[in-house]
């Protein structure tokens, strides 16, 4: 049967796949590193087994990593903006991700609830403690190391949401907009959310615009990837519409293939080949069936797809794409 053929490849592939970590380690072992750095890569492995473990059940659930200052405090406009985002988002089907800390992470989670929360908390000697809305809950993990906390943050959100902040908020920002910008993590909404008439984004976006996009270290497109704003039902639209009629993407060897809710017709794909040409490295975008390898996520195997061979360096473009594809009126599947 070829499912049974499909299960004996998935069985030897995770085997090979434990058997290069054996013989990492081994080989790190005969390499000559010293104590600390095995500790290193001992408790950062431990603590990407228990990452994965605590998102495995939600695999099905979208998310939002949500990020902010810890310093927040209870009466701040912003710690209201972000409470209510997060009980916007939490209606609209999703749950939140956050550091588990207070200020915005709380208000984040008094917004969502325990039950469509996360918590991936960091060790620290200040600040960061778990929040009375997550402490506790299984849906809680904390962290020794900042970037395997990141990993999680960034592999598990379907959308990104930024709200006033100190360092950290700036680095989690601009490091989601890096990888998404480089094609280094699935495309998703990253939104920048602002109090009413508030200025904090506004003068970051001046900032991006005066030094970075005017010096050309970043292309005109690259703006279309993320969203400025003080307006709470604007900001869940550009997550919320993100998703109208895309549903995710992959790539199988040079193929881009991208994953809708609904069939896209010929015309409309003959449209977008013809105005997105410049990313395209040759062919067209044309519609196909489930490629062999995407049967290790069968939950998208019922989903229509379309193909094309991607240039795999204008994600700002390829993000226009996607914006034209949710912009049209399709009937349902």
């Amino acid at each position: 049967m070829p499912s049974d053929r499909h299960a004996r490849r998935q069985e030897a592939r995770t085997q090979r796949l434990i058997d290069d970590i054996v013989a990492t380690a081994q080989q790190l072992a005969s390499s000559g590193a010293n104590i600390g750095e095995l500790k290193i890569v001992a408790r950062a492995l431990e603590e990407m087994r228990g990452g994965f473990e605590m998102f495995a059940p939600y695999r099905g659930v979208r998310k939002v990593a949500a990020f902010g200052s810890a310093r927040t405090l209870a009466n701040d406009p912003y710690f209201r903006v972000a409470e209510r985002f997060a009980r916007a988002i939490a209606d609209a089907g999703y749950m939140v991700i956050t550091g588990a800390g207070g200020g915005i992470m709380e208000a984040c989670q008094r917004g969502a609830g325990r039950e469509r929360s996360f918590g991936v908390n960091i060790r620290l000697p200040f600040e960061q403690y778990a929040n009375p809305i997550i402490h506790g809950d299984p849906k809680l993990r904390s962290f020794n190391y900042f970037f395997t906390r990141k990993l999680f943050f960034i592999k598990e959100a379907h959308a990104i949401a930024l709200f006033p902040g100190g360092f950290g908020t700036h680095d989690e920002g601009f490091e989601a907009l890096t990888l998404i910008q480089t094609g280094k993590c699935q495309m998703m909404p990253v939104v920048l959310l602002d109090q009413p008439r508030g200025t904090y984004w506004k003068t970051w976006q001046r900032y991006v615009e005066e030094h970075l996009l005017r010096r050309g270290m970043i292309s005109p497109e690259d703006l279309h990837l993320y969203l400025v704003t003080d307006d709470c039902e604007r900001a869940m639209a550009e997550i919320t519409h993100f998703y109208r009629n895309y549903h995710s993407a992959r790539y199988v060897e040079d193929l881009l293939v991208v994953r809708t809710n609904t069939p896209l017709p010929n015309p409309l794909l003959l449209e977008l080949a013809a105005e997105f040409s410049d990313i395209l490295v040759a062919g067209g975008i044309e519609p196909c069936t489930p490629f062999a390898v995407e049967r290790d996520d069968p939950s998208t195997l019922h989903l229509p797809r379309v193909c094309f061979r991607f240039d795999r360096r204008h994600y700002g473009r390829l993000r226009m794409l996607i914006d034209r594809i949710n912009a049209v009126d399709l009937p349902p599947p």
